[in-house]
């Protein structure tokens, strides 16, 4: 098992090469090769996520996810990951930035059940949520959201757990960033896209929260 998650740990750091991104250390790709092995066999029982073979996880969940967690502003010290599915960017970002005390939240049983498989397993110190994200009382320092359903909603939802000066950050496509900056409301200070890596048209949106004026 430890040579396997080697192995797959230099596989993602030589994808991270190929999309022009500096590679992680030896230690923290075999985790991430872990990460890897155990959503691969959860994958086999239960459809965590469409993407299903070792490459395409390498190459598009987690150099997403790492190109996610190193474009996150400095500061942030809490994060919850909305609707995060088998865990994407939520658990790269606590493997990357271990500054960030993560929360995940899944209100799908079972993936929420992979999810405290996979912060068990990997030793994280993040937090999953099993219940709707909009029922927390909590606010944080930035929510992030990726391949969630009904994107648009869920940005209205993200904005309200966001503390002021805080931030969203959305993994989403060209075609659909508009739609989202009209549903997301007037208080968002939106920076310009930086494009995600693997594609022509998905992007990382990094959108601050405004304080509103006093009247």
């Amino acid at each position: 098992m430890r040579e396997t998650s080697q192995a797959i740990g230099a596989r993602l750091n030589a994808k991270l090469a190929l999309a022009g991104l500096g590679p992680i250390d030896p230690a923290l790709a075999e985790r991430f090769g872990e990460y890897c092995s155990l959503l691969l066999h959860w994958n086999a029982r239960m459809n965590l996520t469409a993407i299903r073979d070792e490459d395409g996880i390498l190459s598009r969940h987690f150099v997403e996810s790492i190109a996610c967690a190193r474009a996150l502003p400095a500061g942030i010290a809490t994060l919850l990951d909305l609707g995060s599915g088998a865990g994407f960017p939520g658990i790269p970002i606590t493997l990357c930035r271990p500054e960030i005390a993560v929360t995940l939240a899944e209100s799908q049983g079972k993936k929420a059940a992979f999810l405290r498989e996979a912060v068990r397993t990997l030793g994280l110190s993040a937090t999953v949520h099993s219940g709707r994200a909009e029922l927390l009382a909590t606010r944080f320092d930035c929510v992030t959201l990726r391949a969630v359903d009904r994107m648009r909603q869920a940005v209205q939802v993200a904005a309200g757990l966001v503390r002021p000066e805080g931030w969203l950050a959305l993994m989403t496509t060209e075609s659909e960033l508009e739609s989202l900056r009209a549903a997301s409301g007037v208080q968002l200070s939106w920076r310009d896209p930086l494009p995600l890596p693997g594609s022509e048209s998905r992007l990382l949106a990094l959108v601050q929260l405004k304080i509103s004026s006093p009247a």
